[in-house]
């Protein structure tokens, strides 16, 4: 008898226990999302419906009685609801279990992990730099019928994020273009973080925010409008959303722009901003025959602080990144060489200060290619660029269908990029793999250390 009520009280509750849990995934709109894992620390993100609490569990692996708990709460008047969580006083080299309940209530602790998160190893000062890798790519259009232009979907096969999900990787680099503004997003606040949240919250995405850890930096379509810049009038809304919809170290100095510094076993990857300060793109270049000092992409205050940088880091490969090209000198299209009076400083700069190691990387072309360009008394500089995830591809053509610049090229197929650092101490070497929606290998690009090097 004792049975029978025992089991029927089972039954009753079951029903309980099924709504609390629907429930508490319907105020999850998106994520969770890894990002940045450092020696000590880790973040992690995710997005609830406004006025949700979320509770943010973690512990060491296998060790859950142990666990922490990090609270945090939305107004049921925000528009959306992200949320940011630090896991702290960590053991380097070390793998955690992280759990997320939404509107936990009755504060009851977690009997199973969301996900893991491994910390870095110590290994400075102690052994050689490990071997890692990490993806990138840039242009991620997801399609919204309602409010794309007519005719054919601009944005392709979205399965290429469950690819990259099932890739091994130490991060996952993001290049701009991150998300696509429209017409119905450009003018507005709200249109802006509508963006962001309705792009994050795709659910071909889901497996991959979690996969693995993510940085990023943007360029025109997810600062706003197509090819603007300094004048875009709510593009400090656009730095507020960025922030809250990524975890990159920081954001600029000042309040202002988007730049910051990567750091992973010895690259460097310095995040430019060209957006903040761009000028338009149709300023002329130069005026009475010498280079217009008032057209800019970078600016002072970042230029400055990408100089200091450089001349800081002991990195073997010092990666310059941009939302546009910055090389090229084919391209008819917008980049950093269009600004001479910039671009001429900064090279300037490379060679007068003998910086050994740097590469550049850019998304934005809807094709990729590895550009190099010949330097007199220096190294070769190369310019990686990667491109498209899931927008619109084109073919090589004008005066770049037989560019004497591109060392390789791919064009009218979507892909991402693989960013590989293996061998030993001062024989190190980058190989570049660019993959299709499928992971099929399309192509392949390397450099060894000793090639970005001066001959003193």
């Amino acid at each position: 008898m004792c049975e029978n009520r025992r089991s029927m009280f089972r039954l009753a509750y079951l029903p309980v226990l099924i709504f609390i849990a629907v429930t508490a995934k319907a105020q999850l709109v998106s994520g969770p999302m890894l990002g940045p894992v450092e020696l000590r620390t880790a973040k992690l993100w995710i997005e609830v419906v406004p006025g949700s609490s979320a509770d943010f569990w973690y512990w060491k692996k296998g060790e859950l009685a142990t666990a922490k708990r990090v609270i945090k709460e939305t107004s049921v008047d925000q528009w959306f609801g992200p949320l940011q969580f630090d896991a702290v006083d960590l053991e380097p080299n070390t793998t955690y279990e992280y759990r997320f309940r939404i509107n936990n209530t009755g504060n009851i602790k977690p009997m199973k992990s969301d996900g893991t998160f491994t910390t870095k190893e110590l290994w400075q000062w102690r052994k050689p730099a490990p071997d890692f890798a990490f993806l990138t790519g840039s242009c991620a259009y997801i399609n919204e019928p309602p409010v794309d232009r007519p005719g054919k979907p601009y944005g392709g096969d979205s399965s290429i994020f469950e690819t990259m999900a099932k890739e091994k990787a130490a991060f996952m680099f993001w290049m701009g273009d991150n998300w696509y503004t429209r017409e119905v997003d450009y003018y507005d606040a709200w249109g802006l973080w509508n963006r962001a949240s309705d792009n994050r919250a795709a659910p071909v995405m889901q497996k991959f925010w979690k996969s693995t850890s993510h940085y990023a930096m943007w360029d025109d379509h997810d600062y706003g409008p197509n090819d603007i810049g300094v004048n875009y009038i709510l593009k400090n809304i656009s730095r507020e959303v960025f922030m809250n919809y990524w975890l990159n170290p920081s954001y600029g100095f000042n309040d202002k722009g988007i730049y910051t510094t990567i750091s992973y076993g010895d690259v460097d990857i310095f995040i430019m901003d060209d957006r903040w300060w761009r000028s338009a793109d149709n300023m002329k270049d130069s005026v009475n025959g010498k280079p217009n000092p008032d057209k800019q992409m970078w600016g002072k205050q970042q230029i400055d602080w990408l100089k200091n940088s450089l001349l800081y880091s002991k990195a073997t490969f010092k990666i310059i990144a941009n939302g546009s090209q910055v090389l090229n000198p084919a391209s008819p299209f917008d980049k950093l060489l269009n600004c001479p009076v910039e671009y001429y400083d900064v090279m300037g700069f490379l060679e007068d200060n003998k910086i050994p190691g740097v590469l550049f990387m850019s998304g934005d072309r809807h094709h990729s290619e590895v550009i190099k360009v010949n330097r007199a008394s220096a190294y070769p500089l190369y310019d990686i660029t990667i491109s498209p995830l899931t927008a619109g591809t084109h073919t090589f053509s004008g005066p770049e269908k037989n560019n004497p610049y591109r060392v390789i090229g791919i064009d009218e197929k979507q892909n991402y990029g693989k960013l590989s650092f293996t061998g030993e101490k001062g024989k190190r070497k980058l190989t570049v793999e660019f993959f299709g929606v499928k992971g099929e290998k399309l192509g392949e690009w390397s450099v060894n250390e000793s090639d970005l090097k001066y001959n003193r």
